[in-house]
């Protein structure tokens, strides 16, 4: 049988559609392998969001030409579809398939290149079950951007708005779970904009984590990024007072200056980001907040960083993905005058990136002494132990044997490691 190789870059969306595209070339009858190793189809769902995105896109589709030059080479994601718009190519890249159609990818192959269905004559079995790869399930449940940040592409590589039927939603959900998975992440675009008037069918983003809730064997359920504006205080009484729900957002902060926010095209202010996370802190105690947070965009002045440090400081984010800003075609970002050198950004990037350290490390220490439930995932080559997240998405390591894999266990949290947590179990 032909086999198959896939990998992501990129968001949470990107890995959901991965594992779609992965499960078509499975019910045809491709066999799956890793992708580090010779393959005949090579599949690289790519990401444009920063130019260091691109180019390990087409770092990553040079690779896979190497790793078998016989192989085909697919293509499709962000950065393929800009390339796209562009009518640009590259060489390594034997078909490219539209962002919109990525969830078509396997047909556009057979299409493109027939001589697969011969090799694919003998299906597998119907009703064979997938294979488990993963001990969290990503589940999209929205897609299109329609805010328009001025360093932002995505807009323009995922323009339509769309929420998926609830209905749907619900069945992929229990089929997941049905599979084995015990924690379910929600991803979309622009999550917080999930409701009827998108395609829903009724429920808005907490009506459907509360409908999420009633699934028997479903024992987590984790929203993925989501904007500050759209943080509602019915999600926050949602989280507040689920068990199934984990005390934990993904919350965008991209810059911590108003001024460098309104030249962002950010809808919110310094003040309203403060504001928005006491308030889910009064109503979750220790809600665990992670970010994103660019540095160098256009016109930050070190008075404007230091008020990113501000903000770093003051929220203790559990985790922060630090980037630094890199012109995106097409946005009015890329013609703004005051663009930073790359020499401060890198130096501003050090510096942030001890502050943010130390300020996770301050909120993950507040936490020494409590028990979390944590997510069994794999075994820490370096120290040995069992490895796994816990509902405040802090990687905790602890003394456990391999038969826990995949469960949802409770370990006390007993001391601080250079990357999360030490842990012990305890039946607490």
């Amino acid at each position: 049988m032909p086999t198959a190789a896939f990998t992501t870059l990129g968001c949470k969306v990107n890995q959901y559609e991965t594992q779609k595209i992965l499960e078509r070339f499975e019910s045809l009858g491709f066999d799956i392998v890793p992708f580090d190793v010779p393959a005949d189809v090579y599949v690289i769902n790519t990401c444009s969001v920063t130019q260091s995105a691109e180019a390990k896109s087409r770092q990553t589709v040079r690779r896979a030409a190497r790793q078998n030059p016989n192989a085909v080479v697919v293509m499709t994601g962000c950065y393929a579809q800009f390339t796209l718009r562009r009518g640009e190519t590259l060489d390594e890249a034997h078909l490219v398939v539209p962002n919109p159609d990525k969830l078509r990818t396997a047909d556009y192959l057979l299409e493109h290149f027939p001589h697969f269905k011969a090799q694919l004559a003998q299906k597998r079995p119907n009703g064979e079950a997938p294979v488990r790869r993963r001990s969290r399930a990503v589940l999209k449940i929205q897609d299109g951007c329609n805010v328009y940040c001025s360093f932002c592409s995505i807009p323009y590589t995922r323009p339509v708005m769309r929420s998926t039927p609830y209905t749907e939603v619900l069945d992929e959900a229990r089929a997941m779970v049905q599979d084995g998975y015990r924690e379910l992440v929600l991803t979309g675009v622009l999550i917080g904009d999930y409701g009827p008037e998108t395609g829903s069918g009724g429920p808005d983003l907490a009506e459907l984590c509360a409908l999420l809730g009633e699934i028997d064997g479903l024992e987590r359920i984790r929203i993925s990024s989501i904007e500050p504006t759209l943080v509602t205080d019915r999600l926050i009484d949602l989280i507040a007072t689920h068990p199934k729900m984990c005390p934990h957002l993904h919350i965008p902060l991209q810059s911590g200056d108003t001024g460098v926010l309104q030249a962002m095209n950010r809808p919110y202010d310094q003040a309203f980001y403060l504001d928005l996370i006491r308030r889910l802190r009064a109503r979750v105690p220790n809600c665990a907040i992670s970010t994103d947070i660019m540095v160098g965009f256009p016109g930050e002045d070190e008075a404007a960083f230091q008020n990113t440090c501000f903000v770093v400081e003051q929220v203790e984010f559990c985790r922060a993905h630090l980037f630094r800003y890199s012109p995106r075609p097409d946005t009015p970002a890329e013609a703004m005058r005051n663009q930073v050198p790359d020499p401060v950004k890198a130096e501003r990037m050090q510096r942030l990136q001890h502050i943010s350290k130390a300020a996770a490390q301050r909120y993950a220490a507040r936490l020494l002494g409590t028990v979390e439930r944590v997510l069994v995932e794999t075994r820490s080559k370096l120290s040995g132990l069992m490895t796994g997240t816990s509902d405040r998405y802090l990687q905790v390591e602890f003394a456990a044997p391999n038969s826990l894999a995949g469960q949802i266990i409770p370990v006390r949290l007993v001391d601080l490691t250079p990357d999360g947590v030490l842990g012990e179990l305890t039946t607490a």
